[in-house]
């Protein structure tokens, strides 16, 4: 039924319980999977300028955790049976919800998957702000995992 899964993974445990899903989706539909990180854009419009120092550690940050939350996602894919085939994705200069469904549409994904909750503090109160945005934004389903 679905040929490519697009997983939004930021690292979180609900992204965690999303990959899981992701996964055993893609591997019971013979799918590929790509798993998109998305880092949100510097919060610090024009001292970036100032101090580039402070641009530079919050994309190593970003980078840093980006490749942390492939590599979880990797590992599920080896694991169990028959291995998944996983393209990794960073996407930057965006908000998360934004690239989430750009990077759904651009690579042709037939199935969305993400967590309900992810990294962000205050947003967390409500049902996943970026989740609820995926959503009501994206033109192919969307599995949101708890």
């Amino acid at each position: 039924m679905f040929k490519h899964i697009l997983l939004a993974t930021d690292g979180s445990p609900a992204s965690e319980h999303a990959a899981q899903l992701a996964v055993g989706l893609a591997r019971t539909h013979g799918a590929r999977l790509t798993a998109v990180y998305v880092v949100d854009p510097y919060p610090y419009i024009g001292v970036g300028e100032i101090n580039p120092m402070g641009f530079q550690a919050y994309m190593s940050a970003a980078q840093q955790q980006a490749a942390q939350a492939h590599a979880q996602v990797e590992v599920l894919c080896k694991q169990g049976g028959t291995p998944v085939v996983l393209q990794a994705r960073l996407v930057e200069d965006v908000g998360a919800a934004s690239g989430i469904v750009q990077t759904a549409e651009t690579e042709g994904a037939d199935l969305v998957v993400l967590g309900s909750h992810g990294r962000t503090g205050i947003a967390r109160l409500m049902l996943g702000s970026v989740s609820t945005k995926v959503v009501a934004e994206s033109k192919v389903p969307v599995l949101v995992s708890r």
